[in-house]
């Protein structure tokens, strides 16, 4: 009985909850639409998408005219600039790309559900660059490039308030 009584005494000294630190919807909506407009205005229709600290979606806002597969292809990028930017330290899909963090020569990283190495994911990270917040992924622009751009550029608008 005494060694039972210890542990509760312990675990009553103990938090058991896990505090996550995430965008508040507010905030990743503004971040996603900001993606949308800065594409639109270069001529682009894009789908922008806001993943959380669990890789889940917490927003997506298309454009009016994007084809089907940048509502997949942008969760995919927000997801895999999330994970693997927390992973190793890179702020952005084209950055893991240029690291060859694609796995061994097989290329076995590329066969995990949800990742593709394709620039367009941008790693949302707390003001002062510590804490990983999520991930914002862009698809539907002519090259993954342009997707990165608006991203980044949505991000830069907005990182003074990840905080």
């Amino acid at each position: 009985m005494m060694v039972a009584g210890a542990w509760h005494s312990e675990a009553c000294a103990q938090s058991h909850i896990i505090s996550l630190q995430k965008l508040d919807w507010s905030t990743a909506e503004h971040l996603a639409a900001e993606a949308v407009r800065v594409c639109q205005a270069q001529g682009y229709s894009v789908t922008a998408t806001v993943v959380d600290t669990t890789g889940h979606e917490q927003v997506v806002i298309k454009g009016d005219t994007v084809p089907l597969q940048s509502l997949s292809v942008s969760y995919r990028k927000a997801y895999t600039a999330y994970s693997y930017g927390l992973a190793f330290n890179k702020n952005t899909t084209s950055e893991l790309i240029a690291a060859k963090v694609t796995g061994p020569a097989n290329g076995a990283l590329n066969t995990i559900p949800e990742v593709l190495f394709v620039p367009g994911g941008v790693t949302l990270r707390t003001a002062s660059g510590g804490t990983v917040l999520g991930g914002l992924g862009v698809s539907g622009a002519p090259g993954g490039d342009k997707d990165e751009a608006c991203a980044q550029a949505a991000v830069k608008k907005f990182q003074a308030d990840f905080q």
